[in-house]
């Protein structure tokens, strides 16, 4: 191997896909020079190819899997067990990211099995380097169209918001609505997406984004990515939003749910708060928020804090003008 080749397949280390022209620019050689090692390393199957002509793009080739499980009398546990011994790429997990990855499947095959209404679900996951991805794909409702009918909710946007809260569930009876929102805030990089949404959760930024999908996506499609030497404890993340083991904490990042950075009316106020009554704490990320009104904010810190006592509100990230408005409804909620 010569200088060259160790310096291309270096590159590719980071699991990521290039292109022979970006490879070219990078080490000062032909778009032909680069095609010709590219088209060694595939023929040695170091790398991986997709795409044609320009479009091509390289990737290196990793340990993985894909399967598709039929739903029906599907055990999520039992379907871990089978895919984890140990000289499977789950089995060598060490910890803490065997509890994580475990923790993750176990919780997003369960949702496709008891609420999808899916027939089958498609797994796969794959190592390149120190990075693990699994993906959970299924052909049934979607997440948020199935959460929004459930709930009785006006958009998809609403179900959206409503998951990220953590705590919602349309089967109380069986589920606690966390598993969804821990496994978003236990690995490094969250996505779903489902219908004509897209909810991406950055944990390495702390960080998050809502976008639009089209064409929209039929059923729901999760993946998540988890650098494994470079972890949280699972205990851990469960106690950042705990309090004496209840699931007590949540963060509602505003201004990704707005139509614009502008938050005017009691309305909004109400859509927003739906379901925080189940916390004792409630952190409201204003970050990005331009503007608040005054019916807002006293529906928010006034009216809804009074009937709702047990529940604490802690307001960050304030530009001036929504301080004062924010500052002002508490103030005569402390007078009454």
């Amino acid at each position: 191997m010569n200088k060259t080749e160790r310096n291309i397949r270096a590159i590719f280390d980071d699991g990521r896909w290039h292109r022979a022209g970006e490879l070219a620019k990078t080490l000062g050689m032909t778009r032909q020079t680069a095609h010709r090692y590219l088209s060694r390393l595939v023929e040695d199957e170091f790398l991986v190819v997709s795409g044609a002509g320009r479009a091509t793009r390289y990737r290196r080739r990793s340990s993985g899997f894909s399967g598709t499980w039929k739903t029906t009398g599907l055990e999520e546990g039992a379907l871990w067990e089978e895919l984890s011994p140990p000289d499977s790429l789950f089995g060598s997990l060490k910890e803490p990211a065997m509890s994580i990855v475990n923790y993750a499947f176990t919780e997003l095959v369960n949702n496709v099995i008891d609420h999808s209404g899916a027939s089958e679900v498609l797994i796969e996951s794959e190592m390149v380097d120190r990075r693990i991805t699994l993906k959970i794909v299924d052909k049934g409702i979607g997440i948020f169209n199935h959460i929004r009918d459930r709930l009785g909710l006006a958009a998809e946007i609403e179900a959206l918001q409503e998951l990220s809260k953590g705590k919602t569930t349309t089967m109380p009876e069986r589920h606690s609505g966390e598993g969804v929102f821990f496994t978003s805030k236990a690995v490094h990089e969250f996505e779903i997406r489902s219908g004509s949404l897209q909810w991406i959760v950055d944990n390495r930024r702390n960080d998050m984004a809502v976008g639009k999908v089209n064409p929209p996506v039929n059923g729901t499609s999760i993946r998540i990515e988890l650098d494994t030497e470079n972890t949280r404890e699972l205990a851990d993340v469960f106690a950042e939003y705990t309090e004496d083991f209840e699931f007590s904490k949540t963060r509602t990042v505003i201004q990704l749910f707005a139509i614009s950075t502008r938050f005017i009316s009691r309305s909004e106020a109400k859509r927003l708060l739906h379901g925080l009554e189940k916390f004792r704490e409630v952190v409201l990320d204003f970050r990005g928020v331009e503007l608040v009104g005054q019916g807002f904010a006293d529906e928010v810190f006034r009216v809804w804090a009074r009937m709702h006592p047990e529940t604490h509100f802690v307001p960050v990230n304030m530009c001036e003008p929504v301080e004062f408005m924010v500052e002002r409804a508490i103030r005569r909620a402390e007078e009454e």
